[in-house]
């Protein structure tokens, strides 16, 4: 198993390869929709004009997001009134939704791998390839035990999203995660839906 600390440089994501354990550590970012449809609309599309604090949170996320990581999940954080915080439970979240988003928010941001579970579709796989980044599957169902590899919450943006939904910066360590879609056009997921379909049409042409 491959122990990964980002910083990621582009040569070492061009290395990873569909089916690789990777243990990762450093600074990574959650982010599902409300996040993602907020960069693509204020710091990409621009068309929606940045609040109040906006362009702060811009700058701060686009140093802690360069060759880091976007982990697609919603938290279950404790110390919210202290604002001591604590990742109680951080399982990954599906990232499909994401689709529409995602290559371009890792591109802009020069982000080299998003954390999530059910893999997704052709233009992330076209993105990984140019940006490049790559696609980690995480272990649903172990929410408990993946939040036991975040360390410390550095920050949190856009509390007003509400706790899942908000961008966490948080450190981790150890936090174990399979290649699932690399920088040369593989997918995982993609081989999956067509030995599925093969197996569905095989099912569906046989007489009973």
């Amino acid at each position: 198993m491959r122990s990964i600390t980002t910083p990621i440089s582009d040569d070492l994501v061009r290395e990873l390869k569909v089916g690789e354990p990777v243990l990762l550590s450093g600074v990574m970012v959650t982010g599902r929709d409300a996040a993602h449809k907020w960069l693509i609309e204020t710091f990409i599309k621009k068309t929606r004009e940045p609040k109040d604090g906006d362009l702060q949170v811009y700058e701060d996320l686009k140093k802690l997001l360069n060759g880091s990581v976007i982990y697609h999940c919603g938290p279950v954080v404790s110390g919210l009134d202290t604002k001591e915080y604590k990742f109680v439970a951080a399982g990954p979240t599906t990232s499909i939704r994401e689709e529409p988003y995602q290559a371009d928010v890792m591109k802009h941001f020069n982000v080299k791998g998003v954390i999530g579970k059910g893999g997704m579709g052709a233009k992330t796989l076209k993105g990984c390839q140019e940006v490049p980044f790559v696609y980690f599957h995480a272990i649903g169902g172990a929410a408990s035990y993946i939040a036991q590899s975040v360390q410390k919450v550095l920050g949190v943006y856009k509390m007003e999203f509400g706790v899942p939904e908000a961008m966490w910066g948080i450190e981790v360590k150890d936090f174990p995660v399979v290649v699932t879609m690399d920088s040369h056009g593989g997918s995982q997921h993609a081989v999956i839906d067509e030995s599925s379909k093969t197996v569905l049409d095989d099912l569906l042409a046989r007489p009973y």
